[in-house]
């Protein structure tokens, strides 16, 4: 714990210098690019088109939320996927991508994969916004749940930090890692009640469920929906909301634990 907390410190203190990075590392993405941040969005939307096609049109999908069509169930779900998906793959190769900083003694690396996750948060903040567009476009009201997304979003980035500190880590001495990590980023989505709903297995597989909620981020996707969807606040589902805090906090404790000890190698191996 003293490890978050010092962390913390440091991330306040250097608060400008972070965001100055964040926001370097963003444009750096689209220099040299016609489009420029136009590719930000195409295949994030080309992939909720291809679902949209498949479960709605192709298999007449039921949509699990009476009176919300198919598409406006599936966002919710998949834009924090991607914002979850993007950040843990852009924060594990940020040591080898920052080489240069890593390897100045004065420069705390810590701050790194917050820099690459607040990086990512930018693109994030334009799904969302595109996300509320598309409710508003189809008819529906605005509800006092929406602020939740505020709240759902952090929860994601912390996650996806704890994890990013442990696999950007290692990432420096095992290459692979970058490849694993999107590899079991693929299973994951799958894990995730996204593109279906988990009570296709109530009934007659009901371990599944269970087996489903274990998975971290059923609760963010689970929340996004209770934001968007049908008007629950997160206080109403306590012992997920525990769940997920104490396995996120555990996996922040463990990849903060891991980095520090290996944080004296890394210049040595970059």
């Amino acid at each position: 714990m003293r490890d978050m907390i010092s962390l913390f410190c440091e991330v306040i203190r250097k608060r400008k210098l972070i965001w100055d990075l964040a926001r370097a590392d963003f444009r750096k993405r689209f220099v040299g690019s016609y489009f420029g941040v136009v590719w930000m969005i195409v295949q994030p939307m080309v992939t909720v088109l291809i679902y949209f096609f498949v479960f709605q049109l192709g298999f007449k999908s039921t949509p699990p939320v009476p009176g919300f069509p198919y598409v406006l169930w599936l966002v919710p779900g998949i834009v924090p996927w991607f914002y979850f998906s993007e950040s843990l793959n852009c924060v594990t190769g940020c040591l080898q991508e920052y080489h240069y900083l890593v390897k100045k003694v004065v420069f705390q690396v810590e701050i790194l994969p917050v820099i690459k996750l607040i990086s990512c948060l930018f693109v994030h903040a334009f799904f969302v916004l595109i996300m509320l567009v598309m409710f508003l476009c189809f008819g529906k009201t605005p509800m006092a749940t929406w602020i939740q997304i505020l709240y759902y979003s952090f929860a994601a980035s912390m996650l996806s930090l704890g994890l990013g500190y442990l696999t950007s880590a290692i990432h420096v001495f095992f290459k692979d890692m970058a490849q694993i990590v999107s590899i079991l980023l693929q299973f994951g989505m799958w894990l995730t009640p996204i593109m279906y709903d988990e009570s296709m297995f109530t009934d007659r597989y009901p371990m599944v469920v269970s087996l489903l909620k274990m998975n971290p981020f059923y609760y963010i996707s689970v929340g996004y929906r209770d934001s968007m969807l049908t008007g629950n606040w997160f206080w109403e589902r306590p012992r997920l909301g525990l769940y997920f805090w104490a396995v996120t906090i555990l996996v922040g404790l463990l990849g903060l634990k891991v980095f520090r000890r290996l944080r004296p190698h890394f210049s040595d191996v970059l």
